[in-house]
C-alpha cells in the first residue's frame, strides 16, 4: 500500500479544485511557526485539531435555541456545527473549493458560544458592559470573537490550537458585516443561515410551537415544503448563481425567501413564544455567576487565568461562557442553593 504524503496532496489540491479555492500550500500560515505535518495538509490538520479541542466537545451540552428541551432529537450547538458542515461541504464540492478548509471552519465557527444560546451572549455582554460601567448599547460579548479568542488562546492551557490564518478569519467572519477573505469562509457564513432556518424550523415543529401551514407561504412556494426541499434548493441555488458570479451568493429570490423565514422565526420563536418562557433566568444565572466569580477570581480555574491578568471580567467572561448548560447551573446551585435543599 502506497502512502501519499502531504506534498503530493497539496499538488492535487492544485490539479482537482478550482484556480479560485484556497490552497493548502498557499496559506497564509500560523500565529507560531511549526514544522508542517508529513501526511495532511495545514487545514485537515486543522480541522483534526477543532475536533479533538474541549471546546468543541462542550458544544454536545450547548443550547441551540430551545432550553432544556425534554426529548432526544432536538439540537444541541454540537448537531447544528455538523449540519453547517455538511450543507458547507455539499455547496464546496461542486464549486472545486476546498472542502478541508470549509468543514475547518465550519466545526470551530460556534466554539465561542455561551450556555443557554444567544440569551448567555446577551447576558454576558450585559455584565461586562455593567462592570466597566459603559453603554449596553454596544456588544460586548460576541460569540464570534470569542471562538477566535478560543483557537487562537484559551484552547490547550493556554498555548491556542494555532490554526492556519484562514480557519481563524473564516470562523471570525461567519457572521456580521465583515466578509471572510476566502470562498471557503463565505460558505460557511452562508451555511449557517441555510441550516439553522431550516432545521430550527424542525425543531419548533418537533415542539408542537409551528406548523408547516403558518410558515409564509411565499417563502414556502419558493423554497419548498419541508427542510429537506428547502436545504436542497437553496443549495442548488447558491451552487449555481456562485459559479455565475464569481463569489458566494444566493440568487436574489431565494434569498429574498430564506430572509421571510428568518423574519418569520425572529417574530414567532427567537423572540417570543413558548421556546423563551425559561430564557429570563437564564439571562439572570448568567448574570449572577459572573458577579460572583469576577468577585472571587480565585475560584476561576487556573486555565482561563493564563491571560488578561489587569482584565478580570475578561478571565471571568471566559470561564463563564465556556461552561455547558448543565455544568452552568451545578455551579449555580452550589453557590446559591443550601446542599440540604439540594434535589437528591
Amino acid at each position: 500500500m502506497r502512502v501519499m504524503s502531504r506534498p503530493e496532496r497539496e499538488r492535487i489540491e492544485h490539479d482537482r479544485l478550482s484556480s479560485d479555492a484556497a490552497f493548502s500550500d498557499a496559506s497564509s500560515g500560523r500565529l507560531v511557526p511549526e514544522v508542517p505535518d508529513p501526511l495532511r495538509t495545514c487545514y485537515q490538520c486543522d480541522r483534526d485539531r477543532i475536533l479533538h479541542s474541549k471546546s468543541f466537545r462542550r458544544l454536545a451540552h450547548k443550547t441551540q435555541v430551545f432550553l432544556a428541551p425534554e426529548g432526544d432529537h432536538y439540537r444541541t450547538r454540537l448537531i447544528h456545527t455538523l449540519e453547517v458542515g455538511q450543507v458547507a461541504r455539499s455547496i464546496a464540492r461542486p464549486l472545486g473549493l476546498n472542502e478541508d478548509l470549509t468543514e475547518a471552519i465550519a466545526l470551530g465557527h460556534d466554539l465561542g458560544h455561551t450556555p443557554f444560546g444567544h440569551v448567555g451572549e446577551r447576558a454576558l455582554s450585559d455584565a461586562l458592559a455593567r462592570y466597566r460601567g459603559v453603554s449596553r448599547d454596544v456588544p460586548l460579548f460576541a460569540h464570534n470573537e470569542q471562538s477566535v479568542r478560543i483557537v487562537d488562546l484559551l484552547e490547550r492551557n493556554g498555548r491556542g490550537l494555532n490554526l492556519s490564518r484562514e480557519v481563524a478569519d473564516g470562523i471570525l467572519c461567519h457572521t456580521g458585516p465583515v466578509r471572510a477573505r476566502t470562498l471557503e469562509g463565505r460558505v460557511v457564513a452562508l451555511s449557517d443561515r441555510i441550516a439553522y432556518v431550516c432545521h430550527d424550523i424542525d425543531d419548533a415543529e418537533r415542539a408542537g410551537l409551528l406548523r408547516e401551514s403558518d410558515l409564509p407561504e411565499d417563502a414556502r412556494s419558493v423554497l419548498g415544503g419541508s427542510s429537506s426541499e428547502r436545504i436542497d434548493t437553496m443549495v442548488h441555488d447558491v451552487v449555481a448563481h456562485s459559479a455565475e458570479c464569481g463569489d458566494i451568493r444566493m440568487s436574489d429570490r431565494v434569498w429574498d425567501a430564506m430572509m421571510s423565514m428568518r423574519r418569520f422565526l425572529f417574530e414567532n420563536l427567537y423572540s417570543r413564544g413558548d421556546a423563551k418562557w425559561e430564557e429570563p433566568k437564564a439571562y439572570a444565572m448568567l448574570g449572577e455567576l459572573f458577579d460572583y466569580f469576577v468577585c472571587h477570581l480565585d475560584e476561576v480555574p487556573d486555565e482561563y487565568r493564563l491571560h488578561d491578568e489587569d482584565r478580570p471580567e475578561v478571565q471571568v467572561a471566559d470561564f463563564v461562557s465556556g461552561m455547558t448548560d448543565r455544568y452552568a447551573v451545578c455551579v449555580y446551585e452550589d453557590l446559591k442553593v443550601p446542599q440540604s435543599w439540594k434535589r437528591r
